[in-house]
This record gives C-alpha cells, sequence and structure tokens, in this order.
C-alpha cells in the first residue's frame, strides 16, 4: 500500500486498531496524548505527529478514536487541530463512540471546508481491536465510504462493516448496540444470580443456554467473564457509562420509549457508584450479584 493514514487516539482500542494497518501494508502517522503507544507504533513503522493539525497536513485520509464528543471536537475544531491542517478532499473517519447531533454537525462543517467526515463507530471491543474483527456501523456519503472500504477491512471484519445511512446513521447505530447489550447483560446476570440462589451450577446454565435460542455473544463472552470473575478491562465501565448517556440523551432526543434501558443506566450509574469504573462493564453482573445478596464470585 502506497496511501498515508493519519491516526489519532491510541488507547485501548486505538493503538491495536493502528497496528492492525501497519500489519496490512499503509503508511501512517499517528498522535496520541500519551507517548508510550506513539513510542510503540512509531518502533513498528510509524510516523509520529506533534498534533493533529500535524497529522492532517501529512495524510488524507485520517482515522479518530478518541473517549468522547468533547474529546473529537477538541481534535477536529480546537486548536492544532484536524480542521487547521486539513487539506481539500481529505476523508476523515471518526471510529469514537458518540453523540449523533455531534457526528451531524461536525460532518456537516467538514463538507464547508471541501473535506467528507464520516461516522464510523464499532463494536468487538479489545479483542476484536486486536484480531481485526470489529465491527463498524458507518455513517455518512455512499461515495466516501466506497473509497475508505479498504481501510476500514484492515480492521475489521468485512462481512460486518455495513454503512447504515447519512451522517449520524453509524452512532444511532451504535446506539442500538449498546442498549441490546446492556439489556442481554443485565438478563444475563439475572439468570445466573438466579441460578445461583437456587443452588444450581451457573456454569453448566451457561452451557446450556448457549445451544438454544437464548444463545448470544454477550452470553458467551461476557458469561464466561462473569463466571470466572475476570472483570480486566477489554472495555471499561467508565466508558460504557459515557455509552449509556448518550443513549439515554438519544431517546429523549427522539422521544422513543425505553424502559429497559433506563433500568439497565441506573445499574451502571449503581456500578461506577461502587468503584469499578475502570472494570470490564461485565461487572455489572456484580451489581445484580449484590442486590441478591450473593457474593460477586461465582
Amino acid at each position: 500500500m502506497s496511501e498515508t493514514i493519519g491516526f489519532v487516539g491510541l488507547g485501548l482500542m486505538g493503538k491495536p486498531m493502528a497496528a492492525n494497518l501497519l500489519k496490512h501494508g499503509y503508511r501512517l502517522v499517528v498522535h496520541s496524548r500519551s507517548s508510550p503507544p506513539v513510542d510503540a507504533l512509531v518502533a513498528a513503522g510509524a510516523a509520529r505527529a506533534d498534533s493533529p493539525a500535524d497529522v492532517a497536513r501529512r495524510a488524507t485520509r485520517i482515522i479518530t478514536m478518541l473517549p468522547d464528543s468533547p474529546d473529537v471536537e477538541q481534535v477536529v475544531e480546537g486548536s492544532r487541530g484536524i480542521f487547521e491542517g486539513m487539506q481539500p478532499q481529505t476523508i476523515l473517519i471518526d471510529m469514537s463512540t458518540i453523540s449523533p447531533s455531534v457526528a451531524r454537525r461536525l460532518a456537516d462543517a467538514a463538507r464547508t471546508r471541501a473535506a467528507v467526515m464520516l461516522d464510523a463507530p464499532v463494536s468487538g471491543g479489545e479483542i476484536g481491536a486486536i484480531n481485526g474483527t470489529l465491527s463498524i456501523m458507518v455513517g455518512g456519503d455512499a461515495t466516501a465510504f466506497a473509497d475508505v472500504r479498504p481501510i476500514l477491512d484492515a480492521m475489521g471484519n468485512p462481512d460486518r462493516i455495513i454503512r447504515i445511512g447519512e451522517s449520524g446513521a453509524g452512532q444511532l447505530c451504535k446506539v442500538c448496540n449498546q442498549m441490546v447489550i446492556g439489556g442481554t447483560l443485565t438478563v444475563v446476570s439475572e439468570a445466573f444470580a438466579l441460578a445461583r440462589k437456587a443452588g444450581v451450577d451457573a456454569a453448566k446454565v451457561r452451557e446450556a443456554l448457549l445451544g438454544g435460542f437464548a444463545a448470544s455473544r454477550v452470553l458467551e463472552v461476557h458469561g464466561e467473564r462473569i463466571l470466572a470473575g475476570n472483570y480486566k478491562p477489554g472495555f471499561r465501565s467508565r466508558l460504557y457509562a459515557k455509552d449509556y448517556r448518550i443513549v439515554s440523551e438519544t431517546l429523549a432526543a427522539n422521544h422513543a420509549p425505553a424502559p429497559v434501558s433506563s433500568v439497565v443506566r441506573d445499574l451502571v450509574d449503581d456500578l461506577l457508584a461502587s468503584g469499578r469504573g475502570d472494570d470490564d462493564y461485565a461487572a455489572l453482573a456484580t451489581v445484580i450479584f449484590r442486590m441478591a445478596g450473593l457474593p460477586d464470585t461465582v
């Protein structure tokens, strides 16, 4: 590959995503707030940039992977931000999870600068980022999506990279994704709590459920985590709480009823209040177990 890709934001997800671009032969110019992940990628063959604006001067295909809407706004529009150095015809791919309304506003702002911005949030966690098997939900211009599809293929599962619709649609899909995961994770936790309260082996319950219609990736992956008491972060609870704030805001903005998601939001808040914000969000099970009078460990 001769194309140079810019990458801003090398956290738990961003670093392995950028590493996969290098593995696929792309030239890479990178920037992040902390130096260790930058140093690691430079050692692997990437070039270092001293600011997002510097990234934008050196690449016309730029990826951002940042924690929240204000972080994306600062990196894109702020001092020494991407817009400051952006070249015409740039395609900016924001793979963060942010508010759909912010995604639409930034796409409009990019358009006035003769550029295109796609919102392309991901699902699959750290494991998916490392293995290059992420699901990617894209909103924005169809031609730009086709242009950058090979770049997305280097980070995700080609069968799970889907253009949902116009700007903001990718983020709206990510909201739906987090709602489904939260509801499923809560019910899986409740099922395990019931099994434990009744003196039944929760591991065998999970094994049986995986063979029927109750099977899901949440039951498979997070169910195993819960049974093992392994809450090493693949996706931190505090970031999931941020996502659920976006869920609540988006539901309210669209006047959509969501009684289950309202309960999940309370449980996520409880999890953070218990001091487990840096644990994996599968630790939501510990809230249910505590409510049931059970110890955290199965």
